[in-house]
């Protein structure tokens, strides 16, 4: 792979990557509740000794209305938690009527978090070590927990198969840059030290791979189950045996609540076990009894005809040299405590029944993938170049003297 392409590939990563984070949780003006009266202080915590975990803890979420903040919020009420919402109040206010809301932004403006006692705070929304500093320092003598949202995109090195919590993470080189998407993984790394620093030993960092599921913004997951149940002939990448990982966002909201039920910090990878994108793809032809058929299309002819991988064809990351380990990371320390793992039908059948709900202008245009258009312009010079046995490529006609 060309250093161009690796840098087109890593950029296009992180940007994909930012747009759903950002749809996830909000980088969280008034700080009131959200009857607009100011909320009561609640006495400060003990200082020392903090015991971490328990049942029916008292959870603020930074964030909490898009992607991963809704799961957290269902999974944290139905394990019988209760929740308040730190936000701007701008992506999907009306959610959650029940639950107390506090209005406020995380770049400057935290007066809604003053004077207030939480066991443990959920950050999903944090990307700039500056504003998760901020946070964090307020309410450390104030809460018992500190869970932090990472991503895997912090490793320095993908190269490596195995990747795990003690690899090596990325370095921004100046580490006072605030620009996300050239140094996302990188400032990422930088947030979650901020986190530590101002909880040693209270703080949970959570590295997630690729978030799948109903919710999903990105459509960077989304694009094969509404691909394939449209049937047909399907352009598959690659090689079937190329590892792809990924995470239900349902079961990471779950095990994001274990840690916290279970007082565990440190750092864990939560992401999906490696299957082959051949699984992948038959296993969700097979839970949408799909009519699809696959024509596996190899690394070089895509790249001739400048289709990129994840970008393009969604999920699908090569083993290009410097790329061999992207899915490959490891997540026993996360098993271990129990981190777990739907089945891949139930992940594909709740992904096209969200999807169906969506308005059709939603719908008509995805926003990762190729379109149906450019999909069947590859196919078709796909087979030209290699036709079935028993069949030659059409002759070009000649042009009339």
């Amino acid at each position: 792979m060309s250093l161009a392409r690796r840098r087109f590939l890593r950029l296009a990563s992180a940007a994909l990557a930012l747009a759903a984070c950002r749809r996830s949780g909000e980088q969280t003006a008034a700080p009131t509740a959200s009857n607009g009266t100011p909320p009561p202080a609640d006495p400060p915590l003990r200082p020392e000794p903090v015991l971490l975990g328990g049942q029916g803890q008292k959870i603020l979420i930074l964030g909490g209305t898009a992607f991963l903040g809704p799961e957290l919020v269902e999974a944290a009420q139905r394990r019988g938690h209760s929740v308040t919402l730190f936000n701007r109040g701008k992506t999907r206010p009306e959610m959650f009527p029940n639950v107390e809301k506090l209005r406020g932004d995380r770049d400057g403006d935290l007066k809604a978090l003053e004077g207030r006692t939480w066991d443990t705070v959920i950050d999903t929304s944090g990307y700039v070590p500056r504003i998760v500093k901020a946070s964090a320092e307020l309410l450390a003598p104030n809460v018992r927990q500190y869970v932090f949202v990472s991503t895997i995109s912090v490793y320095a090195d993908t190269s490596q198969v195995g990747i795990d919590e003690t690899s090596p993470v990325a370095v921004a080189p100046d580490p006072k840059t605030e620009d996300v998407p050239a140094h996302y993984g990188a400032l990422k790394a930088l947030c979650e030290q901020a986190a530590e620093a101002a909880l040693p030993g209270r703080t949970t960092v959570v590295r997630p791979g690729l978030i799948v599921g109903p919710g999903d913004g990105s459509d960077r997951f989304t694009y094969w189950p509404v691909r394939v149940a449209a049937g047909g002939e399907v352009l598959a990448p690659g090689d079937p045996s190329n590892p792809v990982q990924f995470i239900d966002v349902r079961d990471l909201a779950d095990f994001i609540i274990t840690t916290i039920e279970g007082g565990h910090v440190g750092i864990y990878n939560a992401n999906g076990t490696p299957m082959p994108m051949g699984d992948l793809l038959n296993g969700t032809k097979a839970a949408l009894a799909s009519n699809a058929e696959f024509t596996w299309v190899d690394r070089q002819f895509l790249a001739d005809n400048k289709v990129e991988p994840w970008s393009d064809l969604p999920v699908w990351i090569p083993p290009d040299p410097g790329f061999e380990g992207a899915h490959a990371v490891r997540v026993d320390r996360a098993t271990a405590i129990g981190l777990k793992f739907r089945p891949l039908a139930e992940t594909v059948t709740s992904t096209v029944a969200w999807w169906n709900t969506l308005p059709e202008p939603r719908r008509a245009k995805m926003r990762a993938g190729i379109t149906r258009e450019r999909e069947a312009e590859l196919l078709a010079a796909w087979h030209a170049a290699h036709p079935a046995p028993g069949k030659q490529p059409k002759a070009k006609k000649k042009k009339a003297a």
